[in-house]
């Protein structure tokens, strides 16, 4: 209820003051390929997360995982954030990883806490070539915050995680005596240690030289393919910004979708988008339309892939239950 409510106070807030005659109009006279060959490349950036995620988690032994599991748990996981709010589908692909491929949670967790701190890195790097090589001013600012210092404060951030992260596997045993010295000993103790031995699992992959520059190179390859998807689909609307101004487009998007407050981002995704393309001159109708054709006709890929993994795997989303750490 709280989420739906969000979701019309911000789709308010994104078309407000805007013709909706006009936004229709603009969808009507929308050019279906450019459209279309926008979410065929959207789409790709799943299977792209797919083998990157076999680089990060591997198993005991470090072989890469069997990837029909993995996929299973990515479509399932992306489709549940679509239908429902707060990230739980981030939830919902760690315990179907957990589940399919056999895995221990704690290293699935760690995995995708590595995804995270290198999508972050990719984005405000991208974000920060955008800003040198569109048309805006240098200190450009979203809703008074200059879009300059938020992604040299988010690059802080991710550097800051990284190296705490490779301080946990390069010195996995003085963190376990730091908690056995900390925490009373006990049963909760020897779980935060499992924990520990299970995240420091799921981080070794720091360690290889080859699979860290595979991680970079896939990362870098996911956030591009996401922008040239914006890009393309500009086209459908005869919007005149530039492929560095996609890459500004997607850091803002990216920023203003951190915290998942609807499901499927509705209302978050529209308002995060008028708001960059508004940076460009582009008319709140045109943008909104874009905003509205480009979240729906890309929502619906994977949802479809989503709900056929449920109907071929034994998992469904009602009884997906957190498991213990270990």
């Amino acid at each position: 209820m709280l989420g739906a409510v969000l979701a019309g106070v911000l789709l308010w807030w994104a078309l407000r003051g805007v013709d909706g005659g006009e936004v229709l109009r603009h969808l009507r006279q929308a050019r279906l390929a450019p459209l279309l060959l926008a979410v065929v490349i959207a789409t790709l950036t799943y299977p792209i997360r797919l083998i990157r995620w076999r680089l990060l988690l591997r198993d005991v032994d470090g072989r890469p995982l069997p990837a029909a599991p993995l996929w299973h748990a990515v479509a399932i996981g992306f489709m549940a954030n679509n239908i429902l709010p707060f990230r739980a589908g981030e939830l919902v692909r760690l315990l179907a990883a957990s589940r399919l491929a056999g895995v221990r949670f704690s290293a699935v967790l760690s995995s995708v806490a590595v995804e995270r701190i290198f999508d972050g890195l990719t984005v405000v790097s991208l974000l920060s070539l955008s800003l040198l090589v569109s048309d805006l001013p240098r200190d450009v600012a979203v809703g008074g915050v200059s879009v300059r210092h938020a992604a040299q404060g988010a690059g802080v951030l991710g550097l800051v995680a990284l190296a705490a992260a490779l301080a946990v596997v390069a010195f996995p045993l003085a963190a376990e005596r730091l908690v056995r010295r900390v925490l009373p000993r006990g049963r909760f103790a020897e779980r935060v240690v499992g924990l520990i031995e299970g995240i420091r699992h799921g981080l070794s992959v720091l360690r290889s030289p080859s699979l860290l520059a595979g991680t970079v190179v896939w990362s870098i390859v996911l956030w591009l393919v996401n922008a040239l998807a914006f890009y393309v689909a500009l086209a459908a609307f005869a919007i005149p910004v530039g492929f560095g101004g996609a890459l500004l487009m997607q850091g803002i998007l990216v920023f203003g979708i951190s915290v998942q407050l609807t499901p499927g981002f509705l209302g978050q995704f529209e308002a995060a988008i008028v708001a960059a393309l508004a940076l460009f001159a582009v008319p709140a109708a045109l943008a909104s339309s874009y905003a509205i054709a480009f979240h729906a006709t890309t929502f619906l890929p994977i949802i479809l892939l989503g709900a056929w993994s449920l109907a071929r795997t034994p998992v469904a989303l009602s009884d997906l239950r957190a498991p213990s750490p270990s």
